[in-house]
Parts: C-alpha cells; sequence; structure tokens
C-alpha cells in the first residue's frame, strides 16, 4: 500500500470510531424505546459475556472438548463457587487461576 492509502486507511477507521462510539452520546434527550427493547437491553452484557466464554472454556481447535481431564472445566466450576459465594471479581479470577494452572501445569491436562 502506498503511503497516502495508508493514511486515508487510518483516518477513515477513525472517524467511524469517533462516530460510531458518539452516537449515543449526541443526542440532548434521551432517545424513545419500548418497554420491550429496555427489557431485552438489560441482557446484552450477559449474552454477549457468554458468547465470548463458552466457546473458549467448551471447545478446543473447533471442536468440543471430548474428555473431562481439561483443566478449564474444574477452575470454571471453582471460579462460579466463589464468585456466587463472595460476588467478588478480583477473587473468581484468582480462585479459577489457582485451580486451572496446577492442573494445566503439574498434570499437564
Amino acid at each position: 500500500m502506498a503511503t497516502w492509502e495508508i493514511i486515508v486507511t487510518i483516518l477513515g477507521l477513525a472517524v467511524i470510531t469517533v462516530v460510531t462510539r458518539g452516537f449515543f452520546m449526541l443526542p440532548d434527550r434521551e432517545l424513545p424505546m419500548p418497554d420491550w427493547v429496555k427489557r431485552g437491553l438489560r441482557y446484552a452484557p450477559l449474552a454477549a459475556l457468554i458468547a465470548v466464554i463458552a466457546p473458549e472454556v467448551l471447545m478446543t481447535q473447533g471442536d468440543f472438548i471430548a474428555t473431562w481431564q481439561d483443566a478449564r472445566l474444574p477452575a470454571v466450576v471453582a471460579a462460579s463457587a466463589y464468585y456466587f459465594w463472595r460476588r467478588g471479581i478480583l477473587g473468581t479470577i484468582v480462585t479459577g487461576m489457582a485451580v486451572y494452572l496446577p492442573l494445566h501445569i503439574g498434570l499437564g491436562w
């Protein structure tokens, strides 16, 4: 690519990013939405989180894991249990990694 093409591409991406990220901050008043849309948007962050985490936990190279000897499964169970017990994000991460690393590195799961 020529230098001018790189510059135009970067500027174009910057403009698109600013417009899409700032779109909801531009109006002076709240945009009217039906109640069913507002109720549905409450679940959007959870759905996005599951869409990112579930394939990472349940799949390896595009296929479902075939054995229970996968360090990710006990780590997810332990981290979930900690979260429901204490409701802390940092502790959840530490607990999951404290279970995952010994199983993965130590036992080779």
